[in-house]
């Protein structure tokens, strides 16, 4: 059902938001991969909640516990499944949301569709899911690791509202991104991202923005023809993350004012290696990489639940107001930073591992 994704390299995320806990089960590793939960943590506490004065309060360790699949340090070859209790959970603070829809959040949709729903936190609809993405990510870095060495995943905070970066794809690092709490790679829009993240929190009200993501020493070959373009892949997995509205690769919707001398992407050599002089396909062409850095832009709007009061209706469809309660993020953001370059390592290695299985290591 929609709880899986991948098809060779495979997860399963499952828990609600203040369940007891939640989690994934990974299948398709391959054997004798070194893995600890230390490998893990790393990602889950980039993604944690309580990190930083700009996200949500909730405090949660979300710590990661293997509970199979790995023996001695290393993957057996089997179902990996990884869990992180929550801790930290208040679900009096929903108990109005029980009866009432929040505007733009799932809740009525959730409502429609099955009947019933988690309403103490939003259950599934709740980013706290994206945990058993970024755990089971973090086995498929290792894997990616072992297969191409020098591929890099690098994702950051490109916009906020109206305040732009200027990062360069190339060249930014994650000491970088990772030495500030907004997660951008231009470290002079640092403070005018912050400063309007504050000030929304302080109004009860909430921004979005752009996360933009590379991936460089991207191999030849990864992607398929027509359904299962690489590009298609990266577009499911990072509109299927909590709050995202748009996605583009490569030039996007800019490339449609450019004309076809000013957009193809001229081919040369480089010694043995086919080359583009300029890069508007984003990396990948015909739905498969071209060895060029592959660079793509997700959009996340701002966080539905906001502390101001607004027109709503009831479970019973009747006109009425709530007001948001709880802890949650005024902006997203930086916390999607983490999750967005756990996509892309789940699409790559999935990609990887199926064009191995269909044309060998050529």
């Amino acid at each position: 059902m929609s709880n899986s994704f991948g098809q060779l390299f495979r997860i399963s995320t499952w828990g609600e938001s203040h369940g007891g806990g939640v989690g994934v089960v990974i299948d398709g590793c391959p054997p004798c991969i070194p893995l600890s939960e230390d490998d893990i943590q790393h990602d889950l506490d980039r993604r944690r909640p309580g990190q930083s004065e700009i996200v949500t309060p909730r405090q949660e360790s979300d710590t990661c516990e293997i509970l199979s699949g790995v023996f001695e340090g290393q993957t057996l070859g089997t179902p990996i499944a990884l869990l992180v209790r929550n801790k930290d959970q208040r679900p009096s603070s929903y108990t109005e949301m029980k009866d009432k829809y929040r505007p733009s959040h799932a809740d009525f949709t959730y409502d429609t569709k099955y009947g019933t729903r988690a309403w103490h936190g939003g259950g599934r609809a709740s980013a706290r899911e994206t945990i058993g993405r970024v755990a089971a990510a973090s086995v498929a870095k290792k894997i990616l690791a072992k297969l191409f060495p020098e591929l890099e995943i690098l994702a950051w905070v490109q916009s906020v509202k109206g305040i732009e970066a200027t990062v360069d794809a190339s060249t930014v690092t994650s000491e970088t991104i990772e030495s500030n709490i907004v997660r951008t790679g231009d470290p002079h829009a640092v403070g005018p991202m912050t400063d309007l993240i504050k000030e929304m929190r302080a109004a009860g009200n909430s921004v979005g923005g752009v996360v933009e993501c590379v991936i460089r020493n991207a191999p030849t070959g990864l992607g398929n023809p027509v359904f299962d373009k690489l590009e298609a892949s990266l577009a499911q997995a990072m509109l299927s993350i909590p709050a995202t509205k748009g996605f583009e690769i490569g030039s996007g919707f800019a490339g449609t004012q450019l004309t076809g001398t000013e957009h193809n992407d001229p081919f040369y050599m480089e010694g043995d290696t086919v080359r583009t002089i300029t890069n508007h396909s984003g990396g990948v062409q015909g739905g498969i990489s071209n060895g060029e850095n592959i660079g793509f832009r997700t959009a996340f709007k701002p966080t539905a639940t906001i502390m101001t009061e607004q027109k709503t209706v009831s479970n019973k469809h009747e006109e009425t107001a709530l007001k948001g309660r709880g802890r949650h993020d005024a902006c997203v953001l930086p916390r999607a930073v983490p999750i967005v370059e756990a996509m892309t390592a789940l699409v790559l290695c999935d990609h990887a591992l199926r064009h191995t299985a269909q044309c060998g290591s050529h």
